[in-house]
């Protein structure tokens, strides 16, 4: 792409694709993981909060927001192609502040989950109006609201997600997230989220991203995993240096 990167070039990439062919968008944790996912095509960049914290030394969720600001903005500095961040609960920012540090790290969205402070489930109807107030700060930004009733294993996790859905597309939402849905409640939540962007989570044997798509899914992120195989990888590579086998 040329020009510089904005939401409304990223809203266009969930608009109209083949039940086979949904987009697929990889979590860059550093700006070299980030130019690696460029330079092999891909049009979009997620960051994982989760490989962020890892990336930084930090536990999942316990990562400073100037930090996570910081990393963010290094990443998208890095790359020519849309990067929206996944900001967590939003680190306790007024929507407007929130918005604010997301524009200034260079961002096009964000990714905003339901879960609380304290680790349990928010409010759906007052998460919902926090969303609304994100949105009114910046109607420009693309937002993607993760729902997690599956990942707190909340009682009948399929119908907490589609209500809780529908309350945060209301609200503005461009996408839904319901983490660790299996792929067989996908269709199900395709059927009452009507042409809302529905976001899945890619897992290691699990299905294909086409089957991901014909299940139901516009969106495939990957979370953190990305990043695991990836260390993998270099654990792998480590120890054929240290062996010698590799110079």
């Amino acid at each position: 792409m040329t020009g510089t990167p904005d939401a409304g070039h990223l809203r266009a990439l969930h608009r109209d694709r083949a039940a086979t062919g949904p987009l697929v968008v990889p979590g860059p944790w550093d700006a070299v993981s980030a130019r690696v996912f460029e330079a092999a095509g891909f049009p979009a960049l997620a960051t994982p909060s989760a490989g962020v914290a890892s990336a930084l030394g930090y536990e999942d969720g316990r990562t400073p927001a100037a930090e996570m600001f910081a990393a963010v903005a290094r990443i998208v500095r890095a790359v020519s192609v849309p990067v929206t961040a996944d900001l967590e609960g939003g680190y306790g920012l007024s929507p407007a502040e929130l918005v604010e540090r997301v524009r200034e790290s260079g961002a096009v969205g964000m990714n905003l989950e339901d879960t609380g402070p304290d680790g349990s489930l928010r409010d759906p109807g007052a998460h919902a109006d926090w969303l609304a107030a994100v949105r009114a700060a910046d109607p420009g930004l693309f937002l993607n609201a993760r729902v997690d009733t599956y990942v707190r294993r909340a009682p009948e996790p399929l119908e907490g997600a589609i209500g809780r859905a529908l309350r945060y597309a209301a609200a503005g939402a461009d996408c839904v997230y319901p983490i660790l849905a299996p792929p067989s409640d996908l269709p199900a939540l395709r059927a009452a989220l009507g042409d809302l962007p529905l976001n899945a989570l890619a897992r290691p044997g699990g299905p294909s991203h086409a089957e991901l798509g014909r299940l139901g899914a516009t969106r495939i992120t990957f979370g953190d995993g990305l990043l695991q195989r990836a260390e993998q990888d270099l654990s792998a590579l480590a120890a054929r240096v240290r062996d010698g086998s590799e110079v």
